[in-house]
């Protein structure tokens, strides 16, 4: 007669087991379709962490699975979403997104960059994924080929479409950002809607600012050196007009040394 589960196997042992899989999983993401949506992955991955570089609390990554159920089918209803943030976590390198290993912590917000083949389910199934699952409070989309931008934010568990301002710009709440196409790509802005910059192009500005001042200093020079030669050409002017005066005088008889 077999001995019942709990004479072989404590409870916890059996949840660890059959419930929740071990959380160091690798990430299984299929390879990016285009040079395209890869740089613009790394560039939104590259430009949040640069701005938030002084933050410990968040965790940004992209084309990163996330496990959320030990039953999901990731290769038939799932994959991973192209960028997300999750805030209010420790930020350190991870092989993937274990929700069950993460407290679970789903992400705060999502951008997923659509095409031909992957537009339906962005817009259908994973928004409903991202809604009713995830509870993620922004989710956004964004083609990098026509450049199509949507975002989302929930209220009362049900996506809202995000206004967009008067030059297209869709806010960010969980980002306290905006977002919006610069120079055909996805960037994100500040509040006073100044352009978040990757450090070279920081460096690039400060380094153009840097060259108009001296740009500036060097005509302010030139128009010193031009006040400078108009004073000279004056005085000579005068130096000439006293000496042909001086030269009438004596022609007169008048010595000039009593006048002047």
């Amino acid at each position: 007669m077999s001995q019942p589960l709990a004479a072989t196997a404590s409870l916890e042992d059996v949840t660890e087991s059959i419930i929740f899989p071990p959380g160091d999983i690798f990430s299984d993401e299929p390879p990016l379709e285009s040079d395209l949506h890869r740089e613009q992955i790394d560039l939104l991955i590259r430009l949040i962490k640069w701005w938030w570089r002084d933050r410990q609390d968040f965790y940004a990554t992209g084309n990163l699975t996330i496990y959320f159920s030990p039953n999901q089918k990731k290769s038939e209803e799932f994959r991973g979403p192209d960028f997300f943030v999750v805030l209010d976590t420790e930020k350190k390198d991870r092989k993937s997104w274990v929700v069950w290993q993460e407290d679970g912590k789903y992400p705060n917000v999502i951008i997923e960059l659509l095409s031909n083949s992957t537009a339906s389910v962005d817009k259908g199934l994973k928004k409903q994924i991202y809604q009713n699952t995830f509870r993620t409070p922004d989710y956004f989309w964004f083609d990098p080929n026509n450049l199509e931008l949507q975002g989302f934010h929930l209220v009362d568990g049900q996506y809202q479409d995000l206004v967009p301002t008067e030059v297209g710009w869709l806010w960010s709440q969980q980002l306290g950002l905006y977002l919006a196409v610069y120079l055909g790509k996805l960037r994100f802005f500040t509040p006073d809607r100044q352009l978040v910059m990757l450090p070279e192009e920081e460096s690039n500005q400060q380094l153009e600012q840097a060259s108009q001042q001296l740009e500036q200093a060097s005509q302010q020079l030139e128009q010193a050196s031009q006040q400078l030669e108009q004073a000279n050409q004056q005085l000579e002017q005068e130096r000439q007009r006293a000496a042909i005066l001086a030269e009438r005088l004596r022609a007169a008889g008048i010595d000039p040394g009593q006048i002047f």
